[in-house]
């Protein structure tokens, strides 16, 4: 029973009976014992301020060896039953809270494990189901679940973009005048019981109102003007039930997730905030409240705004990137009130820096007192790999720098025994010894490459003719028809292949049986391009494993992981290389198997790169130097790649920047600084080819109209980039009047999404995009890579996008 055939599936939020056991995650790493607590309950409506303690945000929800990914993909293939996947999610769940609770934390969260996105259960808690997928009233089940993450034969996905400034993803809310919001969705409630079940008392975790809705859209059909925050009273009733349900389960604290607070608020919003909370304080009445910021400095009238709350018990706040809120505290802090000081980055996989971290607890004492203190993470840990101990590919000196999500969980628990008085010496002393070791390796510093860098800031590296007239000389060589067709880079990745990529690590097979599977794949990606009609063709990336891990796994100063994946979005999952040092490229990356592609047609075939923006927002960065000197010596080995490139007689280069907007700084004030250096990293890679050598660019899954003009100023010859699962937003900024003179490809499809789009559909769509764009610069391209697909969805998708460009090809040669 496959996901779109699903019809009558109990309720998300159900329990399975007798989970099957699964280790629990390690609660110790080299340096840092496992430390327990004992436990015991609070009387409702009142905390105890205790020594030792210590909350954790969230957890990663996918599983030490990524148990939740491959029993949601065999659920969705309709290889194993509901059944079979809450028995994993519940296995889940249960590993994370003993691990914490064995650990010693106190405040453990639930309801931060999802099937999919904690925002996508927030739209089922609060019944905000968009027509399309036919649900009317009742719990809601995984069939309406998944058919808004993933869509179904009838129904599209919901659009899906970047959480704040993170690699994670969350579906995009649709909201407008007539919602009918009820209380759709028990899940927060079934896991607290859940966890009370197994002996657990923990902080229900709700995302807030007020982030809610302020990262929701418009419904289609709805004025963009619409006020989404002129909902909130519609939406506040339901948190209001939700509250009444989780205090008659016994829930003695609730956590709201409010990172909308690090953003520039305005008046108006700041105003909805604190009247959203007065609103809840009545039925808040008897629970311990904790609003929960994380990822930036909170600004200081939003910090004003949320010490003024008198329903709130605890405030939690990103002490790692947000040091000025450290200031604000100083200044003012109510009396009374728990501060949950995130001082354990839960967006890197370094280990802390124990002793710096109580010095800042110390100080933290000194202004509210020691007994309101609570240690915490930054953020959810969700953003880092799980746990260590899983790790054999690294070596026992990188090992020793670094801490995952099992570990910092230890780590808070050391820093919060310490604060305490009870500090552990030994343990002290040897994560200083680590520290220096890191700070003093040969292996993290190359003399040469900071050189390099310094003589960086010497030019901006602009092109030296303008686009209009490169895109003369490239049309001329490439000789393109109009509206060309083309792929953003990846085919579909099946088993066999990925099989064979592991034999080949493995070393159970040659080298040149390697290389000629991967031959005769490029062959079978060409033979169906050519068959279909593409006009520039890709080679389908059969040799990558990861977009970046496949460009960090040739570079110096990166570290692979064994089995450090991060959550991107629903199943899907990445394993971001770790940079420790400084960054060369020893040899050629991908000339050799270029050049293959290219020698088995005669159309155009690109030469496909990660650009540095986005390698270095999809890693684990190293954080002894500024972010942006390790993007340009990313930059520099990007540069000698697409000069060999061009060397070897690729004509067509394609250059990745996915990530450039997800890097972009929360505040509008730190953001021209990102901007200047990222578009400066992506210009050095190719500012030294010929004119007749044409640049492409891809970005997908994020806001980019804010941004356009710094886009502009990439200087490419042609971007593709991701239109469609977003309902076109990218066709705005060009109805206001951005004029955008290269080449450009606004998706035409959702790949995401197994539904295949009528040749009618997607010709509507470019004659959309003509509505606005030139037909001298307009690309016809999929949203995003084609490598999550299977082949018999990418051939019926792109035979129907072949078919639309020439429809639409005709019509313009008529006209």
């Amino acid at each position: 029973m496959g996901q779109l055939a699903l019809q009558r599936l109990p309720p998300l939020a159900s329990l399975p009976r007798r989970p099957p056991s699964l280790p629990p995650p390690s609660s110790a790493s080299p340096s840092l014992p496992c430390a327990t607590v004992s436990r015991r309950p609070l009387r409702p409506g009142f905390y105890v301020a205790r020594a030792m303690s210590s909350h954790i945000v969230g957890y990663p929800r996918i599983g030490p060896k990524r148990e939740l990914k491959f029993a949601l993909e065999s659920f969705w293939d309709g290889k194993t039953s509901v059944d079979d996947l809450q028995n994993v999610a519940a296995n889940v769940r249960k590993s994370i809270w003993k691990h914490m609770a064995d650990t010693g934390i106190k405040y453990i969260p639930s309801n931060t494990f999802s099937y999919y996105d904690q925002m996508l259960d927030t739209t089922a808690m609060l019944g905000a189901v968009p027509p399309r997928y036919g649900w009317e009233s009742g719990e809601i089940g995984f069939d309406i679940y998944f058919s808004m993450a993933r869509g179904n034969a009838s129904a599209h996905a919901m659009e899906m973009t970047k959480w704040f400034d993170t690699n994670y993803h969350y579906i995009v809310p649709e909201l407008g005048p007539d919602v009918k919001f009820s209380y759709a969705s028990h899940k927060a409630v079934v896991e607290f019981k859940e966890a009370k079940a197994l002996g657990i008392d923990t902080v229900p975790v709700l995302i807030g109102p007020m982030t809610y809705l302020l990262l929701s859209k418009p419904a289609k059909g709805v004025e963009k003007s619409f006020c989404l925050l002129s909902l909130i009273d519609k939406i506040l009733p339901v948190y209001k039930e939700v509250l009444a349900d989780l205090k008659s389960a016994g829930a003695r604290w609730i956590q709201f997730d409010e990172p909308i607070l690090v953003m520039d608020l305005d008046s108006s919003q700041l105003q909805a905030f604190s009247d959203a909370y007065s609103y809840m304080e009545s039925s808040l009445a008897g629970l311990n409240v904790l609003i929960a910021t994380y990822f930036a400095d909170v600004p200081a009238e939003a910090y004003k705004t949320l010490m003024s709350l008198k329903c709130v018990t605890g405030f939690g706040f990103d002490l790692v990137r947000g040091l000025e809120t450290l200031d604000l505290i100083k200044m003012n802090f109510p009396r009374g009130k728990l501060l949950f000081a995130g001082v354990v980055d839960g967006r890197n996989i370094w280990a802390n820096d124990l002793s710096a971290s109580l010095k800042t607890l110390q100080t933290l004492e000194d202004i509210v007192g020691k007994e309101k203190v609570v240690v915490s993470t930054s953020c959810s840990l969700l953003h880092t790999a799980v746990d260590l101990v899983n790790e054999i590919k690294l070596d026992k000196e990188l090992k020793s720098w670094l801490a995952f999500a099992a570990q910092k969980v230890v780590e808070v628990n050391a820093l919060a025994k310490s604060f305490s008085g009870a500090k552990d010496e030994a343990l002290f002393s040897s994560n200083s010894m680590r520290q220096a070791s890191r700070r003093s390796s040969p292996r993290v510093t190359n003399a040469a490459v900071q050189q390099d860098v310094a003589a960086l800031k010497k030019s901006d590296h602009h092109r030296s003719t303008e686009v209009s007239v490169r895109l003369q000389a490239q049309q001329k060589k490439l000789n393109l028809p109009a509206l060309p067709t083309t792929t953003i880079g990846s085919f579909p990745q099946t088993t066999d292949l990925r099989r064979i990529r592991r034999e080949f690590k493995a070393k159970k097979i040659s080298e040149v049986d390697y290389v000629q599977t991967i031959k005769e794949e490029y062959e079978k990606v060409v033979k169906l391009q050519e068959e279909l009609g593409i006009d520039v063709l890709v080679h389908g990336e059969a040799e990558r494993n990861d977009m970046v891990e496949f460009f960090g796994e040739q570079l110096s100063g990166f570290a692979f992981t064994s089995n450090g994946w991060v959550q991107s979005y629903g199943s899907r999952c990445v394993k971001p290389p770790i940079i420790y040092g400084d960054i060369t490229r020893p040899k050629a990356m991908t000339v050799f198997w270029s050049s293959m592609a290219q020698k088995m047609t005669q159309r155009p075939m690109k030469g496909m790169l990660t650009g540095p923006v986005t390698i270095l927002n999809w890693s684990f960065v190293r954080n002894d130097q500024p972010r942006h000197e390790t993007c340009f010596q990313i930059a520099l080995a990007i540069k000698d790649e697409v000069e060999d490139l061009e060397k070897a007689g690729v004509t067509v280069i394609q250059i990745d920047e996915a990530a450039l907007r997800e890097g972009l700084p929360l505040r509008i004030s730190e953001q021209k600084f990102y901007l200047d250096w990222a578009v400066h990293a992506f210009r050095i890679t190719n500012c030294g080819v010929q004119d007749t050598t044409q640049i492409h660019t891809h970005m997908c899954y994020s806001n980019f109209n804010d941004i356009i003009h710094s886009i502009i100023d990439m200087d490419a010859d042609v971007i593709t980039i991701e239109n469609s699962r977003s309902d076109e937003k990218l066709l705005s900024v060009f109805h206001e009047g951005v004029k955008y003179g290269a080449g450009i490809g606004p998706g035409v499809y959702d790949i995401h999404s197994p539904r295949i789009p009528s040749t009618e559909e997607i010709a509507e769509r470019i004659n959309k995009m003509l509505a606005v764009l030139d037909s001298k610069v307009l690309w016809v391209n999929p949203d995003c890579g084609l490598k999550t697909r299977n082949y018999s969805e990418v051939k019926s998708a792109l035979s129907n996008m072949v078919a639309a460009a020439k429809l639409i090809r005709s019509q313009l040669n008529k006209s």
